[in-house]
């Protein structure tokens, strides 16, 4: 079978199971959601078998499962229409397709340099940025206690971060230096969910900060990786960063 007929057969499969999800009982979502997660990594990893070395099972791998599962429960806060079950289904079918093709170009491209390598940077980079808006709005809608948030926060963003780093450089195992700036990276952007959390911002605006702080930390720290971290870089991300500052100012609730 190629690798194409599987990833549209995994695609079709995982989104008739996400519809089905949709059903559980209010008292086991949580059980489901988490079986679910289980079963697009272990239908992800067959998908992806062909090239798959044993240290990417958990830095590519993880990431569809980490995007069905923020996708799963933010469905659960979507009204309950048939246009909105189609609608989120759909998402989800195109999302884990096109994750499934990044993640195994960049299997194949291990130690080399290939055509398709900077689209599906492109591609792992806006996925990563989705399913960090989908878990920051689940977690900041729940109302939960600022350490709550904090710990939720932080356990879904490492691995968000980890694998975006890791798709910069492909390496042949995992080392401690890009496991420690993950950590950073993902301790900082907890940090700014914690200030959040003090602030009567709508659950938009906040979840809308958490990812503006991850795409300029990955930007920033991404282009380091690669050694292209060059004064139009740096002013590039500071014009973002200063416009979603100007954003908050606007958007601060009695100002």
């Amino acid at each position: 079978m190629r690798r194409r007929e599987k990833f549209v057969i995994t695609a079709l499969l995982l989104s008739g199971l996400f519809l089905g999800i949709q059903y559980t009982n209010l008292n086991l979502r949580g059980i489901g959601v988490g079986l679910f997660g289980l079963i697009v990594y272990l239908v992800a990893t067959w998908a992806l078998s062909d090239d798959l070395d044993p240290h990417e099972r958990l830095t590519i791998v993880p990431f569809p499962a980490l995007f069905a599962v923020g996708l799963a429960w933010f469905y659960f806060l979507l009204p309950t229409t048939i246009l909105s079950r189609l609608l989120v289904a759909g998402l989800f079918s195109v999302g884990i397709y096109a994750i499934l093709l990044s993640a195994n170009i960049f299997s194949v491209a291990k130690g080399r340099t290939i055509q398709l390598l900077y689209a599906a940077h492109a591609v792992w980079l806006f996925f990563t940025l989705l399913t960090s808006l989908l878990f920051a709005n689940t977690i900041f809608t729940l109302r939960l206690p600022v350490y709550l948030i904090a710990t939720l926060i932080f356990i879904s963003h490492a691995p968000l971060v980890f694998m975006s780093l890791y798709a910069v450089k492909l390496q042949e195992s995992i080392n401690s230096e890009m496991i420690w700036t993950s950590l950073l990276v993902s301790l900082i952007v907890t940090e700014l969910a914690v200030c959040l959390a003090f602030f009567p911002f709508s659950v938009w605006f906040s979840a809308l900060f958490i990812m503006s702080l991850v795409y300029i930390s990955l930007g920033v720290v991404q282009s380091l990786l690669k050694e292209r971290l060059f004064t139009r870089t740096w002013r590039e991300y500071s014009l973002v960063a200063g416009f979603v500052i100007l954003l908050f100012i606007l958007a601060f609730p009695g100002k």
